[in-house]
């Protein structure tokens, strides 16, 4: 199985340019990779919420949404899985969650259980985090989803033999990353050893995404910064 970290620019409060990156990406994947997948809250962008509920409402979009029926349609259209981070709304509830799409269905959903992707100190209940860290299969291989802050909060949490997917969304300038990419590898191999990074591009405010392959705490395989790109690894 080969999967595809897609470091690719995304728009905050812009679902339709997302979209249309999302499917760039599954065409130019032309059958490469197994799965495609994108950084946190990519669908929406990260900077997107104002933390006035009635207004975030808009913007965060549930499992049922046309949105999330399109994606599914892609992914048999195209051949390809996907992995994506999204702002979602259930239950008139915010998270900040990951979404796993396979041959046209949802096959996992999971939300963020650290407080980090919020301004908490503005929010109310509406604003929450998840509770479940659960694995998922595809065509017989299990793997582990974590977002962000989630690995530097809780990295007992995600202790796994297989392989851990971890969409982050940071904006390093490229010093700090040539810096602090070794800390995360370090930072990854406390759950696993095997784990698979990608961080999307994003113009405003400045990030210059970045994808990563970490084996036992080390770096085996990076994409450039700041170029659009897909990584490609074999799991």
């Amino acid at each position: 199985m080969k999967i595809g970290l897609v470091s690719y620019e995304c728009k905050n409060k812009d679902i339709e340019y997302n979209l249309s990156q999302i499917k760039k990406a599954m065409i130019e994947n032309n059958g490469t990779s197994d799965i495609l997948c994108f950084g946190e809250t990519f669908l929406q962008g990260f900077v997107s919420l104002c933390w006035d509920f009635e207004i975030d409402r808009k913007i965060a979009i549930s499992q049922q949404s046309q949105t999330i029926k399109t994606l599914c349609q892609w992914t048999i259209d195209y051949n390809v899985g996907l992995i994506t981070g999204y702002i979602e709304i259930e239950n008139e509830k915010i998270y900040s969650s990951c979404i796993v799409i396979y041959n046209g269905k949802i096959i996992h959903n999971y939300r963020r259980i650290s407080k980090g992707w919020k301004e908490y100190y503005k929010t109310d209940f509406h604003f929450q985090e998840g509770t479940a860290v659960e694995e998922f299969s595809i065509c017989n291989k299990k793997f582990l989803i974590t977002l962000c802050g989630d690995l530097w909060d809780y990295p007992e949490k995600f202790k796994t033999d297989n392989i851990l997917i971890w969409p982050i969304y940071v904006n390093f300038s490229l010093e700090k990353w040539n810096k602090i990419k070794f800390d995360y590898a370090a930072q990854s191999y406390k759950a696993s050893e095997r784990v698979l990074v990608v961080n999307p591009i994003d113009k405003n405010p400045e990030s210059i995404g970045g994808a990563f392959y970490f084996e036992k705490g080390k770096i085996i395989k990076s994409s450039d910064f700041g170029k659009e790109q897909i990584l490609v690894i074999e799991v």
